[in-house]
């Protein structure tokens, strides 16, 4: 593609589909996430528990910049979690670095989570109907393209 035919799109529309995918990001989230008050723990440490699950052990450090909140928040949240057995922290060669893990545990209670919201989803996208089925496929895998275009 040339320079001259990679703008398209105007500024202004460029914004306006910018905010529908934002609004619309921000409620489906909404909407999914209801199933997590079946998790028995706070919105604050399952984002976190779900970042050491998918994402792997991760140092304190570390995941507090993944749930961009400062290190003592942080500290906090995984003192939670210690204390429910959903996390571990096991040290490493360096002695003075400790990386926090998802227990067996806490895999499960992600899991659990993850399978109530794709039910949920599964049964919104069963009462569609036509070509929309596809049309959520496709919006699904570009919205995966637009992700990986983000800086």
């Amino acid at each position: 593609m040339t320079k001259r035919n990679s703008k398209i799109l105007s500024d202004a529309a460029a914004y306006r589909i910018a905010d529908s995918l934002h609004s619309a990001a921000i409620h489906l989230l909404r909407k999914v996430r209801a199933q997590d008050r079946n998790a028995g723990i706070g919105p604050a440490q399952l984002s976190a528990l779900s970042v050491l699950v998918f994402g792997g052990p991760r140092s304190l450090k570390d995941l507090a910049g993944a749930e961009q909140v400062r290190p003592p928040t942080m500290s906090r949240i995984v003192v939670g979690l210690e204390r429910a057995r959903l996390v571990r922290r096991r040290s490493t060669d360096d002695k003075r670095r400790m990386l926090l893990e998802a227990t067996a545990r806490g895999v499960k209670i992600l899991q659990k989570g993850r399978r109530r919201r794709v039910q949920m989803l599964v049964r919104a996208l069963k009462k569609l109907s036509g070509d929309e089925p596809r049309e959520a496929a496709a919006a699904s895998e570009f919205i995966r393209k637009l992700i990986g275009k983000l800086s």
